[in-house]
């Protein structure tokens, strides 16, 4: 009877010692909410990434996301896509690649049935509706829903291209640009156009070039109505009711609305002078200059007056000869 009396009153003891310890975790939490303390690490929040892969030294911010990463380094690629012959770690990212070949696009946004290979893109595409931009760039003070868009979008001013081709060392601003190249230098281009049998290693490349030769121009400019085939070539043409020039030469502050011309001008300054002509080995900083030259060579005069048949090889001196005849 004794012995049971004992139990009962250390029991009790437990489990009041129990109560007390649970209440006070409860305590401190509630504490931590009210006084606006953060108990754990924001790693997210603050940008630091402490976990990094002891292979390729890319950093994470969670454990998680580093041991997910490090399975790329050591695992056999056993899922082949027939077309290109790349290789996956699972089935489900070869189905997701086998989507760029076919054209398939799955995931459909409900507000502007726009499609999309993956639903990753659909999540990041929705909120473009909701009209939130909170990332602004400094040079233009253009508006970005998503820090990396704001990121991809200030190489538009700086003309960096991180993105370097190991083959040929073209260099791009997008990483998926560079992807897409790489795949040129080897890979089979498996769809090819009825008309002039250009190969295409997309689908999409090959519906877009299909509207060369069917004159269909989706894209139409509001404010002249100019119509255009691609979609960035409207974007480059509303540059000129608009005067924006976003690329800016960093040395001279000059402003360029394509960024083409940026890398053209780049090489005034730095003396470069890429394009090399095989017969005289006169260089020239751009190509249509070389392919102007080689004219002299070659006697080629593809410009021709309508007035007396006068011809030329350059179209600047056709236009200032036309002058003489009142044009």
């Amino acid at each position: 009877m004794y012995t049971l009396l004992i139990i009962i009153v250390l029991s009790k003891y437990i489990v009041m010692f129990i109560l007390c310890v649970f209440y006070q975790d409860t305590l401190n939490e509630q504490l931590h909410v009210h006084s606006g303390e953060c108990r754990y690490s924001c790693h997210i929040h603050s940008g630091e990434r402490p976990y990094v892969c002891d292979v390729c030294n890319k950093a994470f911010s969670k454990l998680r996301n580093l041991t997910r990463h490090q399975n790329i380094h050591g695992c056999v690629r056993s899922y082949i896509c027939d077309v290109c012959s790349r290789a996956f770690i699972t089935n489900s990212r070869l189905l997701a690649h086998q989507r760029i070949h076919s054209g398939e696009l799955p995931y459909v946004c409900n507000v502007c049935n726009k499609g999309f290979d993956c639903q990753t893109h659909l999540i990041k595409h929705q909120s473009i509706h909701s009209g939130e931009r909170t990332y602004i760039c400094n040079v233009c003070k253009k508006a970005f829903n998503r820090q990396a868009n704001l990121k991809r979008h200030q190489r538009v001013h700086s003309g960096e291209r991180p993105y370097i081709c190991n083959v040929c060392n073209m260099g791009f601003s997008e990483k998926c640009n560079l992807i897409y190249h790489i795949q040129k230098h080897g890979a089979e281009q498996p769809y090819t156009c009825d008309v002039c049998s250009k190969e295409f290693y997309q689908m999409k490349s090959l519906k877009a070039h299909q509207r060369i030769h069917s004159s269909e121009r989706p894209y139409v400019c509001e404010v002249c109505n100019k119509e255009f085939v691609q979609k960035i070539e409207l974007i480059t043409h509303k540059r000129i009711h608009s005067g924006e020039r976003p690329f800016t030469c960093e040395v001279c502050n000059k402003a360029f609305s394509q960024q083409c011309n940026l890398i053209t001008h780049k090489r005034v300054h730095s003396g470069e002078r890429p394009y090399t002509c095989e017969v005289c080995n006169k260089a020239f900083s751009q190509k249509n200059t070389l392919i102007i030259h080689k004219r002299t060579h070659s006697g080629e005069r593809p410009y021709t007056c309508l007035v007396c048949n006068k011809a030329f090889r350059d179209k600047r001196y056709l236009v200032k000869h036309m002058r003489i005849h009142g044009y």
